[in-house]
């Protein structure tokens, strides 16, 4: 028997027989009409049977849906027989969705936002369209459900008691490295979003700027070709080149070790030869001495060093 709806609709949005349905299993089931206001609804990262009961609820019962690409939303509505208008909002029109959306809310409209797979706003531009909702005084209503963030922490093996979601890491190797620098500060594990041509080397800088660190690529969750590797950094960089590229990639690196308070010198000289490469000594020297924990005096000698060993080995015929 079907139990009545949440109170999060409203007395006024559950009166009255309603024509709005959804299919679970063959079996048709009737959604009250939502209340109006913007609610934030998860959908699934792969596995299209990872919905939620209230998800598919809420999809049903709004008039419309606010996903990023209409064709890939399309395939859950579908799956589930649900009919609500699909409306795109994406980064490249979302200034202009905004204010048409901020309209129809005003005049009583329910709008569902949805991403092209788990949980709005984490690395999408739901942001600024809920900041604007909250200001106009309307209502935002959260339906979570999945995330590929705490779906990668749960199966990394990695401590979970304080992380930090990074995102997207810079695609230029310059600022990737520069990037990861400050993330090696953070005690705590990271959680990063790559794509599958930039995953190899974002390994290998990974493990030349926090060396030592254990971490799990995650590729793609959920999905009929999930498939998860553990192990440390060096060991991750070192078999890139064997690596499976193809899908969607979270990668997580775990804490610092206690020890990890000073580079070793490996470690050190590829950093800087890696910074000499595309600069001047002074600029490496600067970026090794923030990032390895020695002392100026020492990273500027060994960078001397390095830089007369490349002016000789460039002499040579």
């Amino acid at each position: 028997m079907r139990t009545k709806a949440s109170s999060l609709y409203g007395p006024e949005a559950t009166a009255g027989t309603s024509t709005r349905t959804y299919s679970v299993g063959g079996q048709i089931l009737a959604a009250p009409k939502a209340a109006p206001g913007l609610y934030l609804v998860a959908t699934p990262i792969g596995n299209l049977a990872d919905i939620t009961l209230r998800a598919l609820e809420t999809l049903a019962g709004v008039d419309l849906i606010a996903c990023e690409d209409t064709r890939i939303t399309r395939r859950l509505t579908e799956r589930y027989a649900i009919g609500a208008e699909l409306q795109p909002y994406h980064e490249h029109n979302a200034a202009q969705a905004r204010p048409r959306m901020l309209a129809q809310l005003a005049q009583g409209v329910s709008i569902a936002l949805v991403s092209d797979a788990g949980t709005p706003l984490i690395s999408d531009p739901g942001f600024k369209l809920v900041r604007e909702v909250c200001a106009a005084g309307h209502r935002v209503i959260a339906v979570p459900g999945p995330s590929s963030v705490l779906t990668a922490l749960s199966v990394a093996a990695l401590p979970t008691d304080r992380f930090f979601f990074e995102g997207f890491l810079p695609a230029k190797e310059h600022a990737r490295r520069s990037r990861l620098g400050e993330l090696a500060r953070i005690d705590s594990t990271l959680v990063m979003f790559e794509s599958g041509n930039r995953v190899q080397e974002s390994l290998r800088d990974l493990a030349a700027v926090m060396p030592g660190r254990d971490a799990a690529i995650c590729r793609e969750l959920t999905k009929l070709h999930e498939d998860i590797t553990r192990a440390p950094l060096a060991e991750l960089a070192a078999a890139t080149d064997t690596l499976e590229t193809r899908g969607e990639f979270v990668l997580v690196v775990g804490p610092p070790p206690d020890d990890a308070g000073v580079m070793d010198q490996d470690a050190l000289d590829e950093l800087l030869r890696a910074q000499l490469a595309r600069g001047s000594v002074k600029d490496a020297v600067a970026h090794a001495v923030e990032l390895s924990g020695r002392p100026r005096r020492e990273v500027y000698a060994r960078a001397l060093e390095l830089a007369k060993d490349n002016r000789d080995g460039d002499g040579e015929d």
